[in-house]
């Protein structure tokens, strides 16, 4: 039988997991769109000494394991002498900073690959009118490249929102009490796996829901002007 009991008395746990996780995914997810919009600006750049590095930074986190590259920042850190000694040591000391890295350099990778792709699908036709209309290269990347791009984006970066917020469960791994790091904890104190994680699955697919909700908003607000109007 499924005892509800244990998991009304250890709300205040998957509480806790749940603001984690939340926060957690939301600031890396916005740090990763930070990171994401000129790396994929300089991979569609004409000059390989701009464009290799994007490339490499791409190419190493979206072909490495996402838990790899956490156990790097998070156990590997520590052999670096200069960093022992720097002010940024305090931060790396700190499981969750380092899940925030991670996690921020990771969704950056992939969504600055989403944005390349994107940028090369506007059609040439906006940008040889932007051209024909006297816009500078930054104009047309405020105004017509980088707008355009975000709205095709959309669909793709919904999945990679999705996406990170499952694989943030690997965060538990060093410590963080994130929703799986709760359900861990409550497996240990009762041995009922069952109860434990199903209650974190279901808290899980309770925010991917939520998430394909908003992103269906944004889709019919962004692309409003592409339905069909009648009369």
């Amino acid at each position: 039988m499924f005892d509800f009991s244990i998991i009304y008395n250890e709300w205040p746990t998957y509480l806790e997991g749940l603001i984690n996780t939340v926060w957690l995914v939301a600031v890396s997810l916005l740090a990763g769109l930070s990171i994401a919009i000129p790396v994929g600006i300089l991979r569609n750049s004409q000059s390989a000494f701009l464009r290799y590095p994007a490339w490499a930074y791409i190419y190493f986190f979206r072909g490495t394991p996402l838990l790899v590259q956490l156990f790097i920042i998070y156990y590997g850190a520590g052999q670096w002498q200069w960093l022992q000694h720097s002010w940024a040591w305090k931060w790396f000391q700190e499981a969750w900073f380092c899940s925030l890295l991670a996690f921020a350099l990771n969704t950056g990778a992939y969504t600055a690959e989403i944005v390349r792709g994107a940028i090369q699908m506007i059609p040439k036709g906006e940008l040889e009118a932007a051209a024909a209309f006297g816009m500078s290269r930054w104009q047309m990347l405020r105004h017509i490249i980088l707008p355009s791009a975000l709205r095709r984006a959309l669909p793709a970066y919904s999945n990679e929102v999705i996406l990170m917020l499952h694989g943030s469960s690997v965060a538990g791994v060093i410590t963080v009490v994130d929703l799986t790091g709760a359900a861990r904890i409550i497996n240990a104190r009762y041995y009922t796996p069952f109860e434990a994680f199903i209650t974190a699955g279901v808290l899980y697919l309770m925010l991917s829901l939520m998430l394909v909700w908003g992103f269906r908003r944004l889709e019919r607000h962004w692309y409003a002007h592409l339905r069909p109007r009648i009369g």
